[in-house]
């Protein structure tokens, strides 16, 4: 890759993703990597600058990450946050100390005032609020460096020493809560680093055609295609490269939501690509017969898809290589250096023995899902799929509530589809970051047409979330939430209830099962 490049080094703080999708936000390549990443390495990839990401520890114990002094003699301009800072005043001779009297520890919403002479607060206001968050505090700062921020408590908000393109901020310029975050990274990498924003999502696509055609040659793809965003943008991209070398097998479980098997063929039918459909949903609701339990119904779904994968597999005959739709957050949450494991990468979970592949392809695997998104759209995926609502590997199989049956799955399709429309209908389609509805196993009384009735109660649930690790409930106003519900409850027999879910993440989870 010929992009310019920034390297996040990670010391194990909490934000390294977020860090990175700022970065990122300028149209500047970059990457994660442990504090433990040789400098030899890290000087060999010519990075245009470096960031030091906060971290839990104290940088002057003996235990605490660390990484060579060689890191500050490769004269790459570098930014400390929070840790980082520290770790950049502690690795220069700097003195950090415990929060005391004369220096105390600072949480959350704090006001700084900046010297804006500093090339990183350049054009910024004077004063404004940043998000704080640490025990320790810096209290000498190395030879050559001066102070360039303050708070009331914080003497060296900000330092920096500009001969040597140093800079650190003891608050998180990434996180939304500092008001000028945004400004401050891109000053740093703009006016500090020199970099000129090469990393688009057009030149991106170009580069990863270009590797795949030279990396699968003559040979055979298989793509097992979800229809969810990553592995369609896959698909798309694997198309541009390989055409009809590329196999993509979609299975139909049956607890798509309402017309979305038929909206995913429709949107591959005139790509040039080999597309087998198979409509398995007889197969799977004759599984789930007489299951409630939401972990059985998972792990019942999981297991037959791969079967049904499996046996079309045997149908093609031998692949050469096969599509992962990894993304970077996941091979971030993998663990890096002495970071928290969230989540285990395995390349390929539980795919059948005999599929011999030579290697595999993650076309993804240094985006975002926001930048998956903005490749979608630059290779003309249809956008309905790019803009896909996050949906749950066993589809509707968990949102509907107790055991499944045809009858269930047919009420919620057609009331999910109504919430879904009048969403768009409103213009919360792209500000909601995800939007469905449940269909309960509880009924009550109601009335309608002078007759009572005795249906069941639908739950509305709708979540705002960077990361889906947490999530708040979406403030839909009352008008959407009256249209929707007047129109299921009228539309879809069997429903004479609707109740909306305003429970956050944690102490729910978003999904219902």
């Amino acid at each position: 890759m010929d992009n310019e490049l920034v390297l996040v080094i990670d010391f194990g703080g909490q934000y390294n993703q977020l860090i990175a999708r700022r970065v990122r936000e300028h149209n500047i390549y970059c990457e994660v990597i442990s504090y433990k990443t040789p400098v030899s390495e890290i000087k060999s990839r010519n990075p245009k600058g470096i960031i030091f990401t906060g971290g839990p520890n104290s940088v002057y114990l003996e235990t605490s990450p660390k990484m060579s002094k060689e890191i500050f003699e490769i004269g790459v301009p570098i930014l400390g946050i929070c840790y980082g800072a520290q770790f950049l005043v502690y690795g220069l001779d700097g003195v950090i100390g415990k929060a005391n009297e004369n220096a105390a520890a600072e949480f959350g919403r704090t006001e700084c005032e900046f010297n804006t002479d500093s090339p990183v607060f350049d054009g910024l206001r004077t004063r404004s609020v940043v998000w704080m968050s640490h025990n320790d505090y810096i209290e000498k700062l190395p030879e050559g460096f001066k102070a360039a921020g303050h708070s009331i408590k914080c003497p060296y908000a900000a330092i920096e020493n500009r001969e040597k393109k140093f800079y650190g901020v003891q608050f998180h310029p990434e996180v939304n809560h500092t008001e000028q975050g945004k400004e401050i990274l891109g000053n740093f990498l703009y006016k500090v680093c020199g970099c000129k924003g090469d990393w688009t999502m057009e030149s991106y696509a170009k580069t990863a055609i270009a590797q795949i055609r030279e990396k699968v040659g003559s040979g055979k793809v298989l793509l097992a295609l979800s229809g969810g965003v990553d592995s369609s943008v896959a698909c798309a991209l694997l198309s541009k490269a390989v055409g009809k070398q590329l196999t993509c097998v979609f299975v139909d479980h049956g607890f798509m939501r309402k017309n979305e098997g038929d909206e995913v063929e429709a949107a591959f039918k005139d790509w040039d690509i080999n597309f087998i459909r198979v409509d398995a949903s007889n197969r799977f609701i004759g599984k789930l017969e007489g299951v409630s339990d939401p972990e059985t119904k998972r792990k019942t779904i999981g297991e037959e898809f791969i079967r049904v994968f499996e046996e079309e597999a045997k149908k093609i005959g031998r692949v050469d290589y096969l599509v992962q739709g990894t993304i970077y957050p996941d091979v971030i949450e993998s663990g890096l250096g002495d970071a928290a494991v969230i989540k285990s990468h395995h390349n390929v979970g539980g795919l059948p023995d005999y599929v011999d592949f030579k290697e595999i392809i993650e076309p993804l695997r240094l985006l975002f899902k926001d930048e998956v998104r903005k490749l979608g759209a630059e290779l003309g995926l249809a956008d309905y799929l790019v803009w896909r609502q996050p949906f749950p590997g066993p589809g509707l199989a968990i949102r509907i509530i107790g055991e499944i049956t045809r009858e269930k799955l047919r009420i919620l399709q057609d009331a999910d589809l109504i919430f879904r429309e009048e969403i768009a209908n409103a213009g919360l389609d792209r500000s909601i970051n995800q939007y469905f509805a449940v269909l309960t196993n509880m009924r009550s009384v109601g009335v309608m047409g002078d007759g009572r009735t005795y249906d069941y109660t639908l739950a509305l649930r709708g979540v705002t979330t960077t990361d889906f690790m947490t999530a708040d409930f979406a403030r839909i106003p009352y008008e959407v939430l009256e249209k929707a519900s007047v129109r299921i409850v009228n539309e879809v027999k069997n429903i004479n209830r609707v109740v909306y879910d305003i429970t956050s993440k944690p102490p729910a989870t978003i999904e219902w099962e």
